[in-house]
């Protein structure tokens, strides 16, 4: 097992597992078309680089992350929608 490619692809699965967790839920489905390229790019580099059981096994390791992620700040600081969001500073 190569473990430069696991920590690479660790690394890709958790920021794009991480990007649609934290998309406000009526754009979810628009993130997710427009991250299938990437998703399919990813899938094409783990088959050319044989690295197939690395990618499972980084896949497991990020959903747990993202688990975490979502069970100790997720889930306390849920996604606001963007009428709801306020930039401090602005004379509105």
């Amino acid at each position: 097992m190569s473990n430069e490619y696991l920590f690479i692809l660790i690394f890709l699965f958790t920021a794009l597992l991480m990007i649609i967790q934290r998309t406000e839920a009526g754009k979810r489905l628009v993130v997710l078309v427009i991250m299938i390229p990437l998703i399919i790019l990813l899938r094409n580099f783990v088959m050319y680089r044989e690295v197939v059981s690395e990618a499972w096994t980084a896949l497991a390791i990020s959903l747990v992350l993202n688990f975490l992620f979502w069970l100790l700040i997720g889930r306390y600081n849920p996604v606001r929608s963007s009428d709801e969001i306020q930039v401090l500073g602005l004379d509105d």
